[in-house]
């Protein structure tokens, strides 16, 4: 059994959306089994649109072929929450971990992008009594910079957070992000003023600050040693 005090952190680069998914299930299907520890894995996308459990047709007006037109594609979910986007420059991050408080697992994963982005000059925080439609980390109760979703089986959670890091907001203006008309979406980038690379230390920093939030000690995992772990012929028994 693997150390209940320790988490995985897998950074994966960028991956398309349903490989993304497979992986989450598959190290989810291993943690339930508690042959892994709580597990956070980090990675981009390449550009997409989800559609979460509460999403409603108006919230991506146009037709499908419209937006595969402009190279992103539509994918349903079964995570909570309503539509949104992901694309590269986005910091994406799934935690696969034991929570028997759904809504403390959320209001965790809110307090650790904040405390991140606090290392980033940036002051932001959850809007936890504005109901579940303002889930998510925003700058100045105003600009959303971070969205939230989950899904949880058997006490084990897949989905998760997506930061704006250095990504193209416009994508965000052809929806209706998280069902908010008119949301202001914003990102590190936009709130700072900076260029360069900014995903590589954000990302250093959430996954810092998520451990820290949960008590657990941060150990990195290649994704190679991962896939080892979920092969292995004990991860293959139902």
């Amino acid at each position: 059994m693997a150390a209940e005090r320790e988490l995985w952190v897998v950074h994966l680069g960028r991956l398309p959306y349903t490989e993304g998914l497979t992986l989450q299930e598959r190290v989810r299907d291993a943690r339930e089994r508690d042959l892994v520890p709580d597990t956070l894995l980090l990675l981009e996308h390449d550009p997409v649109y989800t559609r979460g459990r509460r999403t409603t047709p108006g919230e991506l007006p146009m037709p499908v072929a419209w937006y595969e037109a402009r190279g992103i594609r539509i994918v349903e979910v079964d995570r909570g929450g309503r539509a949104t986007y992901h694309g590269p420059g986005q910091l994406v991050g799934y935690p696969i971990v034991r929570a028997g408080d759904v809504l403390e697992h959320v209001r965790g994963m809110e307090r650790m992008i904040s405390s991140a982005l606090a290392h980033e000059g940036i002051t932001a925080a959850g809007r936890t009594d504005d109901g579940p439609d303002f889930t998510g980390v925003w700058v100045d109760g105003e600009r959303k910079i971070a969205s939230l979703g989950v899904h949880v089986r058997r006490g084990i959670t897949t989905h998760g957070f997506a930061v704006n890091v250095d990504n193209d907001l416009q994508p965000f203006g052809w929806i209706v992000p998280c069902g908010l008309e008119g949301v202001a979406m914003t990102s590190v980038a936009l709130e700072t003023g900076r260029d360069g690379p900014l995903l590589p230390c954000v990302r250093r920093r959430v996954a810092y600050a998520y451990a820290s939030d949960r008590g657990l000690r941060q150990r990195l995992v290649t994704p190679a040693a991962l896939d080892r772990v979920l092969s292995a012929p004990a991860a293959a028994l139902v």
